[in-house]
């Protein structure tokens, strides 16, 4: 489990932007509590079949690289690439405020809809696939098991689950607080996301 603490905070960056919004947009609309956990599913089957995958990808590349125990420069190259890209891409897109269309669904959205949105949302956003490939290369590289990855998909899902917390706390209050603290993540994330990928890069070159 050694590798567990420093990739936790890319659950921030899992989170950041579309996905988070999408969460709150759900808890203020129609059958929020059953679409939130819908889509809570979803984000928890994707985030989990992606780290899997890319964790058994790079172990195949591990193994023919370096004695076990070694390491992997060609990992670790791959994953500060990765991360630079990474955070371009975070800082290219923070000025964006448009919602994409399909976000108008939200606030009438079925749990089936909030199922398969958090479930597409999180395997495919390039984010998030630049994210679980860093997370699951970086388990594979320090020649642990892939369920030393199990505190980075609970923190991802207590993540997305603050907008269904916070319903479920303060009740008829929320629809007041959520509206807010959405418009907040809205604007910042991306300020929050660099910063995460920052650490996660400087933490990976230091391991060099």
């Amino acid at each position: 489990m050694g590798s567990s603490l420093p990739i936790l905070p890319l659950a921030v960056v899992m989170v950041a932007g579309p996905q988070i919004i999408s969460a709150f947009v759900l808890a203020t609309g129609i059958g929020a509590r059953r679409n939130s956990l819908a889509y809570l599913g979803g984000v928890l089957l994707a985030t989990v079949l992606a780290t899997t995958f890319f964790f058994f990808l790079a172990d195949e590349l591990n193994a023919g690289d370096q004695p076990k125990g070694g390491g992997s420069n060609t990992l670790d190259y791959i994953i500060i690439g990765l991360l630079v890209v990474l955070g371009i891409y975070v800082y290219l897109r923070r000025a964006e405020s448009e919602p994409p269309k399909w976000m108008g669904r939200l606030q009438t959205a079925t749990p089936g809809f909030s199922f398969r949105l958090g479930f597409l949302l999180f395997l495919f956003m390039p984010t998030d696939v630049i994210t679980t490939f860093s997370v699951g290369s970086t388990i594979a590289r320090e020649n642990d098991s892939i369920w030393s990855a199990i505190p980075f998909w609970i923190v991802t899902g207590l993540f997305i689950s603050v907008p269904l917390l916070i319903l479920l706390l303060l009740g008829r209050r929320a629809e007041v607080l959520l509206p807010k603290i959405r418009a907040w993540m809205d604007s910042h994330s991306w300020l929050v996301s660099e910063f995460v990928i920052l650490i996660f890069l400087v933490i990976t070159i230091s391991g060099l």
